[in-house]
């Protein structure tokens, strides 16, 4: 199928690309990887008047390590991101995550900007910028904001990202002290969407846990944090009893759908599994990092 007629523009600088979009906001989509908006064109799904191919602007495929951030700009490859030393050193989470993500393909079109913007519930990304905490530049003719993670999911595949601003990059916050992470999920195939997903990343201080973030993805709108289970392992050590307890605070926050792919059931119970694996996973990394 083809998709529907649409006037295409190729903007040079920043400026030009907020301009073509200022000009009609709702009109208009902008184009980086196109590893989601493709298919979605292609489908019908998507119909709007204005492409804006945004891969002509430099400076925008930036990696760095700022004083307490990882920075990626919105078009740079996935592929670049897992191969990057330094996000394989200062934040192996995201690393790990982007093992999961498509195949080689995908990944060398498909960008970490793009992907937190489509917000699709089951991607892993939205999933491990919740986990780590982070922001997203945005900028559009007004001006430039940040959009903190916890406020820019809003539901499926939408954000908090207003139609005449453009995402510029993203900034992961890097954690400090002894701390580890762990990545989960389940999926068909390799290179699937997750069925259920978990984010866990983890602070001790003297044994003991001073921090830590559950977020399950692939059960609800946006990725989910488990916020009753965080509060009850702050302080504590990992045993039976403390996993025990993870699980059930687990199991009684979701209420992940029944579909085609899983049933509600299943969900919950893996979701579960997979926080408990997790949980043992990130403190033996941040063991490893004392």
């Amino acid at each position: 199928m083809k998709p529907a007629p649409f006037a295409y523009h190729v903007p040079n600088t920043i400026d030009e690309a907020l301009a073509i979009l200022g000009n009609d906001p709702d009109g208009s989509r902008l184009l980086a990887g196109g590893q989601s908006l493709v298919p979605m064109l292609n489908l019908r799904l998507a119909n709007f008047d204005n492409l804006i191919d945004i891969n002509h602007i430099s400076g925008l495929d930036h990696i760095r390590i700022e004083s307490d951030s990882l920075v990626i700009g919105a078009l740079t490859r996935q592929y670049d991101v897992a191969h990057n030393d330094d996000v394989r050193n200062r934040l192996p989470v995201l690393s790990n995550a982007l093992a999961h993500i498509a195949h080689t393909a995908i990944s060398n079109r498909g960008t970490i900007v793009g992907s937190l913007c489509h917000a699709d519930p089951a991607a892993e990304l939205p999933a491990v910028l919740t986990a780590v905490g982070g922001e997203l530049v945005v900028q559009s003719a007004a001006g430039t904001r940040t959009i903190r993670a916890n406020d820019f999911f809003n539901s499926s595949f939408t954000t908090a990202i207003n139609p005449n601003e453009v995402a510029t990059e993203v900034r992961f916050d890097l954690a400090g002290g002894t701390s580890g992470w762990s990545f989960e999920e389940v999926a068909r195939r390799h290179g699937d969407f997750a069925l259920v997903g978990v984010v866990i990343q983890m602070t001790l201080e003297k044994n003991a846990i001073s921090d830590v973030r559950i977020v399950v993805f692939g059960v609800a709108a946006t990725p989910q944090r488990i916020t009753d289970a965080e509060k009850r392992l702050i302080g504590q050590t990992l045993n039976d009893a403390t996993l025990d307890q993870a699980v059930a605070d687990v199991a009684a926050a979701l209420s992940p759908p029944d579909d085609i792919h899983a049933t509600a059931q299943y969900r919950r119970h893996v979701a579960g599994v997979l926080v408990r694996r997790g949980l043992l996973r990130a403190l033996e990394d941040a063991n490893s990092s004392a």
